[in-house]
């Protein structure tokens, strides 16, 4: 039966038994200070190899005091209750001059926190590149977030962080960056073992989605669109515009490529359980994104949308939100002659006060085929 030792802690090292029969079966390795991008740990070289766990541990005791040389280990013939009582108490006394040494330096506030995650993401690493529109978004997302600046980051707790988008003038799209900065920036202080709390993780927006008003996009717009619809960004768009889906639904919603439909949507039950049948104007661009990207949106709704803006700027089109495409859907139902009752289904609204539609109007896929390809595609 194999021994069991106490967990080391957080910025001690490891010590990891290798698989086979080896002379010196265990890895010691230092405390880990790389990170990639993810957030998966960079294994740092071994510091040695040696024939136990509690020779590992002399080897890290030794190497956190500053006194390693290799072949330093701690003896094993000690007895277990004298092994067990000098492990705990070099841990206790290592855990006690980390807390000594944490309480006593200055603690970073929220701003420095900031400056140093930005420097990890966009200016360390080069292996992935960020559009300006991207960068952009975090500074104003900085910069609303100022009622946080100058305070400790470490004394932040869930309610100052949701206190600070509450108060926020901005709109729902400004502070959907706000929150999506707290979470990155609570992920990059839990990564680099300055917090072990995410405060950021239940903080929520208590307005109302101020993007679900909006202008379609025009004929004349919509062939510019199709003009562009190998930009994935313009993909979706398209997509929504002769679908009615919400851009928020796209995370959840399942599609049917072999009979041609998209079940699911978000808000209410009538949303939530509809299908739409696939428009065979865009279907191969369905089939393309699934098969490329797996799913029908790989990003954020905010990144999407601004990303969105970037490239209907690029193209010369005017500015729409990505729920634009909804309004589009619902006024080329409407220029083709759609059944209003089979807008309202596709689109999931409610009938109201109309029983006999909402209990006896259900409609079979080809019923909906028949009439959303009415629509004719503007190119």
């Amino acid at each position: 039966m194999s021994r069991k030792y106490p967990k080391l802690p957080n910025g001690f090292g490891s010590i990891k038994k290798l698989s086979g029969k080896r002379t010196n079966p265990y890895a010691v390795y230092p405390p880990v200070t790389e990170f990639r991008l993810n957030g998966s740990p960079v294994t740092p070289k071994a510091l040695a190899y040696v024939s136990s766990w509690i020779a590992g541990f002399g080897v890290l005791t030794a190497y956190h005091s500053g006194s390693y040389t290799p072949g330093q280990e701690l003896p094993d013939h000690l007895e277990v209750k004298k092994q067990a009582d000098l492990i705990q108490g070099i841990v206790s006394d290592f855990n006690a001059a980390k807390r000594t040494t944490s309480d006593s330096a200055p603690q970073k506030t929220f701003k420095e926190m900031y400056e140093e995650f930005y420097s990890w993401k966009f200016e360390r690493d080069h292996s992935k590149t960020y559009s300006v529109s991207t960068i952009s978004c975090m500074e104003a997302a900085f910069k609303r977030l100022s009622v946080l600046h100058n305070r400790e980051f470490l004394s932040l707790r869930h309610e100052d962080l949701q206190r600070a988008l509450d108060e926020s003038p901005n709109r729902h799209a400004s502070i959907e960056h706000m929150v999506s900065l707290l979470h990155q920036l609570y992920k990059y202080a839990i990564i680099y073992e300055y917090t072990r709390e995410d405060y950021s993780k239940f903080i929520q927006i208590n307005i109302p989605n101020d993007d679900e008003s909006g202008i379609p996009f025009t004929d004349d717009e919509l062939q510019l669109l199709w003009n562009h619809k190998d930009d994935p960004i313009i993909e979706l768009m398209l997509i929504i515009c002769y679908s009615g889906y919400r851009i928020t639904a796209w995370k959840s919603i399942t599609v049917n490529l072999e009979e041609r439909y998209f079940f699911g949507g978000i808000k209410t039950k009538t949303s939530k359980n509809r299908i739409v049948p696939i428009h065979s104007g865009i279907y191969e661009l369905v089939r393309r994104r699934q098969e490329r990207d797996g799913c029908m949106l790989n990003t954020s709704v905010a990144s999407y949308r601004q990303h969105l803006y970037s490239a209907l700027e690029k193209y010369g089109i005017e500015r729409h939100t990505p729920h634009d495409g909804r309004h589009t859907f619902s006024r080329l139902c409407e220029k083709y002659h759609v059944s209003e009752n089979d807008r309202k289904r596709m689109l999931g609204h409610s009938f109201g006060s109309d029983i006999t539609n909402a209990i006896y109007g259900h409609r079979a896929i080809e019923d909906l085929r028949e009439e959303i390809e009415k629509i004719e595609i503007c190119r």
